[in-house]
């Protein structure tokens, strides 16, 4: 099966496109730093870095599958209140056209889709979705979450499946979930006293809470809607593109480490990431995890 991977970035999609026995022929991306590290890691593909609104795409290689994952950033919540867009966000909304162009061009039996689930919120989605009905695809729309995957993070994502000639829905594994604690190294990491000076009153106020709630070990998010600690008996929360979960033991505190976060995006052991945490951060939590994307690629072929 040969696999073209649209908005490839760090190269989860084509990782698990790979692990499924799949081969990544061409991939893209506008971003030099992910293109690097995406070379890096898959070698035998051809790469570009470009705007992929400006593709041409008669110097892409014919493929079976083909696999994108659009900017997200217009759709997702964190963007902010409704009627506070910009022009930076439509643009992002608009990437997902590129998937349709392609499509037109090459023609691939199987399209895959990932963004996040308020894609399908996005007001040009019927329009979207038109298109690609319009070239013959059959689409499903399958929200999934990695945990049920086997992934040690709670993270869900939309993978829509466009097919030519029939639909074909994404059984879910419902896997049992593994914790936060399985990728933990207690002996890694810049440790800190959390009573140091200058330590935020929300953070020892979480702090606080979560030894209520879960004794001397636990988790603490610096963003996003969990307050008050989590439990290391769960999943990981949603790894994003900054910085966000902090490991509490005790007196002392850490940001969880690079290791650790590539662990809870479920890639392989010696997958080669910058030296720069925030760049490594950053790649790895616009990823598609590479089992889930294994998964779906598995049935995928399994389909026929």
């Amino acid at each position: 099966m040969r696999v073209v991977d649209l908005f490839a970035g760090a190269g989860g999609f084509s990782t698990g496109a790979r692990l499924a026995g799949a081969n990544v022929v061409w991939a893209g991306n506008h971003w030099p730093l992910a293109v690097k590290y995406h070379a890096a890691n898959h070698p035998a593909a051809i790469h570009a870095c470009q705007d992929l609104h400006q593709a041409n795409w008669s110097q892409v290689p014919g493929m079976d599958l083909l696999l994108a994952s659009p900017a997200c950033q217009g759709h997702s919540r964190a963007r902010g209140r409704a009627g506070r867009e910009t022009p930076a966000q439509d643009e992002s909304r608009s990437t997902a056209w590129a998937v349709v162009s392609c499509a037109e061009y090459h023609r691939p039996k199987t399209v895959i889709v990932e963004n996040v689930a308020e894609f399908l919120t996005w007001a040009l989605y019927p329009a979207w979705k038109t298109a690609m009905q319009a070239l013959g695809y059959r689409l499903t729309e399958n929200v999934l979450n990695a945990a049920d995957f086997g992934v040690p993070q709670s993270r869900v994502r939309l993978f829509i499946v466009a097919r030519l000639g029939g639909e074909l829905t994404i059984a879910n594994p419902e896997l049992e979930h593994v914790a936060a604690s399985t990728i933990i190294d207690w002996n890694a990491g810049n440790w800190n006293a959390i009573a140091r000076p200058g330590r935020s009153a929300s953070t020892l106020a979480q702090v606080c809470e979560g030894r209520k709630r879960f004794g001397k070990r636990f988790l603490v998010a610096y963003y996003g809607r969990e307050k008050g600690g989590r439990d290391l008996a769960k999943p990981l929360g949603t790894v994003t593109t900054r910085e966000r979960f902090a490991l509490v033991d005790g007196k002392h505190m850490r940001m969880l480490g690079i290791e650790e976060i590539r662990q809870a995006m479920g890639f392989p052991a010696g997958y080669i990431l910058p030296s720069s945490k925030k760049a490594a951060v950053h790649l790895l939590g616009n990823a598609v995890v590479p089992e889930v994307a294994k998964q779906i690629i598995q049935q995928v072929k399994a389909a026929g």
